[in-house]
């Protein structure tokens, strides 16, 4: 996964799921934090969908408390050939075990996507580069997610987006909660190269999320 073009990925917490996100996904997001044995779900997976693997620590929004544990499952995802993309967040990059994720990905040609997530706030647009710099020094490619209280924030956030994709960064953005929802539509317009959602409303795993059919149809109508 190269994240050249826009890609629409499916949030699953179980790869059976994903024979129903084919009609509009691109990709699916397997949330190893989220099942029960994922490492044997990846070996069993039989999809036609690439998946970004995300193994998302409890300090960063997820279920995995064992920071050590959960990077060495990621680390060993990253090497299955089903797997095209992992996410690591940035500051686990910044520690040995985070970086091993990386290096044992770059060894496979899996993509490296470097995640920061603000759940409070969208932090003043010097902070938002500061993010992405990082991200992108440290990774393929850039994710922020940040939490939108107005549509400046989301303004805020797309021209920061457009900045960055105008420069040849590979960045994906969103602004969580419901004042931000409609970034995850818009965004793609301005240079966010992955996008977000559960193929059922109920299995949300961030606030603000579209159902899988409605986003893609939302992108493709604004592409």
């Amino acid at each position: 996964m190269d994240f050249e073009e826009f890609v629409l990925t499916a949030s699953l917490t179980d790869l059976d799921a994903e024979a129903r996100a084919r009609d509009h996904a691109d990709a699916v997001e397997f949330r190893m934090d989220l099942a029960d044995d994922p490492l044997a779900a990846l070996d069993d997976y039989d999809g036609e969908l690439p998946v970004l693997a995300t193994n998302r620590a409890s300090w960063e929004g997820g279920e995995a408390e064992d920071d050590e544990a959960r990077l060495a499952e990621l680390a060993e995802a990253a090497e299955l050939a089903c797997v095209g993309a992992v996410d690591v967040e940035l500051k686990s990059l910044t520690a040995s075990d985070g970086e091993r994720v990386a290096e044992r990905a770059r060894r496979t040609g899996t993509t490296v996507v470097a995640s920061v997530h603000d759940f409070e706030r969208t932090p003043p647009k010097q902070d938002l580069r500061g993010h992405l710099d990082a991200a992108t020094e440290r990774a393929d490619l850039g994710k922020l997610a940040v939490t939108a209280e107005s549509r400046g924030d989301v303004l805020d956030l797309l021209a920061v987006t457009h900045e960055y994709a105008a420069a040849g960064e590979r960045v994906a953005t969103m602004a969580m909660g419901a004042p931000g929802r409609h970034s995850r539509a818009v965004a793609p317009v301005y240079g966010s190269k992955i996008g977000y959602a559960p193929v059922d409303p109920e299995d949300a795993t961030a606030p603000g999320q579209y159902d899988l059919e409605t986003l893609a149809g939302l992108v493709e109508r604004l592409s």
